[in-house]
């Protein structure tokens, strides 16, 4: 089981859930719009690398099997969460639908909290109208997604109430390996491979690994921890229950592992959602290996042909490695080893700002970014911030111009100099305000 501890938003749609998760993770995760019931689907960040946050689709009448399967996945969530946030729109009185919601949450009898949140809006309703609800004053949080008013509070109270500590007992410099992908892909041989001992049931049937197997292994005096996922189905295929309890805890893994392989099957490689697998690795500033599984069973001069294909999938990874794997004759399972050891040092990476600032200076010369008629960003320095993913923020005026085509560039020029094999990099971009222009 992962060890990051889970915590649901629930509540009615339009209660600013999802503002709300953005403000406490601090970056755009979730889709945010004025339309009621806008998140269909569970959304999640790990806050602070303290606990995973989930947001839920917003609590409508089950009208059709669609609104039905929203329903199922608050219950979802209410049944896997170590902690239930009760979100409700301060400015409106409770209705029924917020006293049904709380009833459920406290038949649960997991710690719930009740966040009034859009607390900023000045017809902010009194506490008291909400305790109807029968959640305690001490529980009650005030919150504003829009301008941050009380998150921090609430962060400070759910790592108390959950008795949530960082200091994890993991051993020094140890590298957590996650190895994620589709139900059957080989996941649970692979794992069994790597830890030479059949600590996982494997199985021909699809979804035997219901939560996160892990095993210690040391490789050339690297300590590993490799996590098995369960399989993740599209959202809409997922069986209500222990399935969804799965894909929980797999996201929930993707957010504590350093570094995921996602296990591509060789017989099976076109798969969008493979490829947003991958996508939500990147989101969440982990390392990356695409392995391919099951090669074996596909004929050598196929191989290149899945090859080509793979390139084309993921080109938005050129950074990604690519692996070949059989765990049935052993073939290049301990490169896996060798590709994360080498991901986890990368990541590690400091670069000197004046190095990074010569890159910058490059870039400007050999294609200066375009702007407005009168108006042109103009970026003067940058420096990077943060290791694990390595983070890089450029400050400068008008940056907000930048077309996304030069940041693309502005990557692709620092990987030339530095590869950063298999890991992402993330960027910010600060203008001056016109103060400090003066």
């Amino acid at each position: 089981m992962s060890n990051q501890k889970i915590v649901a938003l629930i509540g009615q749609t339009n209660a600013g859930k999802s503002s709300l998760l953005n403000r406490m993770a601090r970056r755009n995760i979730a889709i945010v719009a004025r339309e009621e019931g806008t998140t269909r689907d569970n959304v999640s960040a790990s806050i602070d690398d303290s606990f995973l946050l989930i947001d839920t689709a917003g609590l409508k009448n089950p009208e059709d099997d669609f609104e039905a399967s929203i329903q199922e996945q608050i219950n979802d969530a209410i049944e896997v969460a170590d902690l239930i946030l009760l979100t409700v729109d301060s400015s409106k009185y409770p209705s029924q639908k917020d006293r049904d919601i709380a009833k459920a949450a406290l038949k649960s009898k997991k710690p719930v909290f009740l966040v009034l949140n859009k607390s900023d809006l000045g017809e902010s309703l009194d506490n008291a109208e909400f305790l109807k609800l029968g959640i305690k004053d001490y529980d009650t949080f005030r919150t504003s997604a829009t301008t941050g008013r009380g998150t921090n509070e609430l962060k400070s109270a759910i790592i108390k109430k959950l008795a949530i500590t960082k200091s994890t007992p993991v051993k020094e410099g140890s590298i957590k390996l996650a190895l994620i992908g589709r139900p059957n892909v080989g996941k649970s041989s692979l794992f069994n491979t790597l830890a030479k001992k059949q600590q996982a049931v494997v199985s021909s049937r699809q979804g035997t690994t219901r939560d996160v197997n892990r095993v210690n292994v040391k490789f050339k005096g690297q300590n590993l921890e490799i996590l098995d996922t369960a399989g993740l189905r599209k959202p809409g295929r997922r069986e209500v229950g222990i399935e969804k309890f799965s894909a929980i805890r797999t996201l929930a893994a993707i957010e504590e592992a350093d570094i995921c392989a996602l296990l591509v099957d060789a017989t099976e490689y076109h798969s969008k959602l493979d490829q947003s697998l991958a996508g939500q690795i990147i989101e969440a500033g982990k390392g990356i290996i695409i392995v391919l599984t099951k090669t074996d069973l596909v004929d050598a001069e196929e191989i290149d042909h899945i090859m080509d294909e793979l390139e084309r999938d993921y080109n938005f990874l050129p950074f990604a490695p690519l692996l070949l794997t059989s765990s049935e004759t052993g073939a290049n399972v301990t490169k896996l080893f060798e590709l994360a050891t080498d991901i986890f040092e990368t990541r590690k990476l400091e670069i000197k700002t004046s190095d990074l600032n010569k890159v910058l200076t490059e870039a400007i010369v050999e294609h200066a970014p375009a702007g407005l008629k009168n108006t042109r960003p103009k970026p003067k320095y940058i420096v990077q911030t943060d290791t694990c993913p390595p983070w890089f923020v450029v400050h400068g005026h008008n940056l907000e111009l930048l077309h996304w085509s030069w940041k693309r560039f502005l990557e692709r020029k620092i990987r030339e100099k530095y590869p950063f094999v298999g890991t992402p990099i993330m960027f910010s971009y600060r203008s001056d305000d016109k103060k400090d222009e003066e």
